[in-house]
């Protein structure tokens, strides 16, 4: 009888161990895997620590994002999907942080809408298909999203008025406005902005002042090219107000 007990308990002791290993390798691979993922994803965005602890550090955020980007995906049911990209070894904070320059005015706007009666409103509208909008801009480690929102809707209006989509310089922006409340990588207002291209009767292009996100001032008065369509006198009431700039966008009749 204390045979058949003994054999009993020693099954369930190898089951409970046979069970508990499965588990443990189970992790392991799964550790495995993700390490693999981080690798490679270094390897495609170049990204480089100073040290095994930020890399360890790095990781655990990467894994971690890479955990709610598969779980949410898994879901179905939504329009859209996530995917891994070059923020993903950042947390949300540092991502806001280092993106998000925008600034909250403290002038007060005019509240009127142009567009309050208007009945023939598309029930959608692609910019791009339309061949309006510059491909996408990567504002790197500066807080300048002002400039960038600025110089893609000042692209969209010359390309309108001309009928030429040229690639506007953003530099220009961070590194020559800074009169008034915008402050290059530490934040600024699209109102400054436009206000900026309308004095300075237009922007260069980016092929001539390239995008290097330097808080060095300078103005490279040699090599501008000014595109004085962009900053039409017929266009100008429309920069002033960005509130009623922002609702042609909705409405399909400028883009953003």
């Amino acid at each position: 009888m204390a045979l058949k007990v003994n054999n009993s308990l020693a099954l369930t002791m190898l089951l409970l161990v046979g069970i508990l290993s499965t588990k443990v390798m189970s992790r392991s691979l799964h550790e495995v895997s993700m390490v693999e993922k981080h690798e490679q994803w270094m390897a495609v965005h170049g990204h480089v620590y100073k040290d095994a602890a930020e890399k360890e550090m790095r990781f655990e955020i990467f894994k971690s994002n890479v955990e709610r980007i598969e779980a949410f995906n898994s879901e179905g049911g939504k329009s859209y999907r996530l995917g891994v990209n070059a923020f993903t070894d950042l947390t949300s904070e540092e991502f806001r942080a280092s993106r998000n320059g925008f600034k909250v005015s403290s002038h007060p706007r005019a509240t009127g809408f142009r567009y309050e009666n208007l009945t023939a409103v598309p029930s959608s509208m692609d910019w791009r298909q339309k061949g309006v909008v510059t491909p996408v801009k990567d504002q790197g480690q500066c807080g300048c999203c002002w400039a960038f929102s600025a110089v893609a809707a000042t692209e969209g209006i010359n390309q309108l008025s001309t009928g030429n989509l040229i690639s506007l310089s953003e530099q220009e922006l961070v590194e020559c406005d800074t009169s008034g409340e915008d402050e290059g990588c530490n934040g600024g207002l699209m109102d400054e902005a436009f206000k900026f291209i309308i004095q300075n009767k237009g922007l260069t292009t980016e092929t001539n002042y390239p995008l290097l996100v330097s808080s060095v001032l300078g103005i490279m008065e040699n090599i501008k090219t000014y595109l004085i369509a962009a900053v039409q006198a017929n266009r100008e009431s429309r920069w002033r107000h960005s509130n009623k700039f922002s609702h042609d966008c909705h409405l399909g009749l400028v883009p953003p």
